[in-house]
């Protein structure tokens, strides 16, 4: 499977925007990879450009002759029908020339249109213009061929940049007859109608979407060329015929089908033919499938649902023994390590034992400062200690020295009072005053 914008072969490592692994190869990007090539010779170089029309749908080819120097992504006006109409340049240089040789067509064609000038702003804004009126157009266009019970779909309309000319695309299983359709249209529109049918292929590149793989589609990046797609690639590739998976949004099968189908071809090459029976004493074993990757070929015997997985050159020598009437014991299967296989955990109630290692930090802090806001409120305060003196000296006694964190027997916490009997009266003398007072 080519590549139809830059002729490069099979897009070989697309990426997720269509292009290929030489710099890009959706529509709308083509990569020009002979833009360094040199030219020696200024009338040797491809007087051809290839332009593309909405959004890169439709393309088409026409005459440089004034030589002169369009950039990729340029909006150019060009010859239309009876008109002009404006598109955006895809391809320039020497790359257009292989795919005029591509597609067959003559570069030197004098029924070529021309390419008149650049698109100046009065262009782009009639251009703007009617290219607003389209969808309006295709919703009257589709309500008018239910009208008139024609088993048609109108899919797209494209007019043209100076609005004298509009195509009208749909989609029929039948041959349709539209004579009286397009005078209907030509009054409506006031313009000239063409119609052209297309495949339901088309339309699905026209509208565009994201396939099953999780990339843009093919037929609406850069797949023009569509071939026919059979379930016989699908059995090749040892791929089960399942109608819904192998089929795409257009409803057909899948075109990427093909892409690997010459590689599945020359693998299955090295495997051995007419090897659907072989005969061992235990009975007659037949193959249910090959596995290419592996090497392997698996067969079934009679009288069990088990499966042995033959490599190919045992295969060969069972058969070699089968044509000279010889019939081996066993088929030797050979052991095929799978996958490990998974143990599923038991069911364990999680609800709370999740928690971010951020918040969970945050959270312990918040819980350790309110539980020293709480000890600090519950302890309780130690009224102040009045200063005392240096030394008391006793009668008969030696100095008595306080520790310092000792408190007095008569002290006692917060303001409770002082037993009667420990209560001394003003009048009364200590008995330990030195200098005991006279009346």
């Amino acid at each position: 499977m080519g590549c139809d914008s830059c002729g490069t072969g099979k897009p070989n490592g697309c990426k997720s925007n269509g292009g290929c692994s030489t710099g890009g190869c959706n529509r709308l990007n083509t990569y020009d990879w002979l833009v360094n090539l040199p030219i020696y010779n200024a009338d040797d170089a491809c007087r051809v450009i290839e332009v593309s029309f909405s959004q890169g749908s439709r393309k088409d080819f026409y005459r440089n002759n004034s030589l002169q120097y369009f950039e990729k992504g340029e909006l150019i006006t060009v010859e239309g029908v009876s008109g002009f109409d404006v598109g955006e340049v895809s391809m320039t240089g020497e790359v257009v020339r292989i795919q005029l040789k591509k597609k067959g067509a003559d570069e030197f064609n004098p029924e070529m249109k021309k390419v008149l000038r650049r698109a100046s702003d009065r262009d782009i804004e009639i251009w703007k213009q009617n290219k607003s009126r389209e969808k309006e157009a295709m919703i009257r266009s589709r309500a008018i061929a239910r009208q008139l019970n024609l088993n048609m779909k109108m899919s797209e309309v494209e007019i043209q940049a100076d609005g004298k000319k509009a195509t009208f695309f749909y989609i029929a299983d039948d041959r349709v007859d539209f004579r009286e359709l397009i005078k209907i249209y030509a009054s409506e529109f006031k313009l000239k109608v063409e119609m052209r049918q297309i495949g339901s292929r088309q339309e699905a590149g026209k509208v565009g979407g994201i396939g099953s793989c999780g990339r843009e589609l093919c037929c609406a990046t850069w797949l023009t060329d569509f071939k026919s797609v059979n379930t016989t690639a699908a059995r090749y590739q040892n791929l089960s015929i399942n109608q819904t998976k192998l089929s795409g949004q257009c409803g057909r099968l899948k075109c990427c089908l093909n892409y690997e189908l010459d590689t599945y071809l020359d693998a299955l090459q090295g495997f051995p033919e007419n090897a659907d029976m072989l005969q061992v004493s235990r009975g007659t074993a037949t193959l249910i499938k090959k596995d290419i990757f592996k090497n392997l070929m698996w067969y079934v015997l009679p009288d069990s649902t088990k499966q042995y997985p033959l490599t190919i050159e045992r295969v060969k020598k069972i058969r070699s023994l089968n044509q000279q009437n010889i019939i081996p014991d066993e088929l030797e299967a050979v052991e095929v390590s799978g996958k490990p296989k998974e143990i599923e955990p038991e069911f364990v109630d999680v609800v709370g034992h999740i928690t971010l290692k951020s918040l969970e930090k945050a959270d312990k802090k918040k819980q350790q400062k309110a539980r020293e806001q709480r000890q600090q409120q519950q302890k309780p305060q130690q009224p102040k200690q009045l200063p005392r003196p240096n030394q008391q000296i006793q009668k008969g006694g030696p100095q008595q020295q306080q520790r310092p964190n000792q408190q007095r027997p008569n002290q006692q916490k917060g303001n409770q009072q002082r037993p009667p009997q420990q209560q001394q009266k003003p009048n009364q003398q200590r008995p330990n005053d030195p200098n005991p007072k006279k009346d």
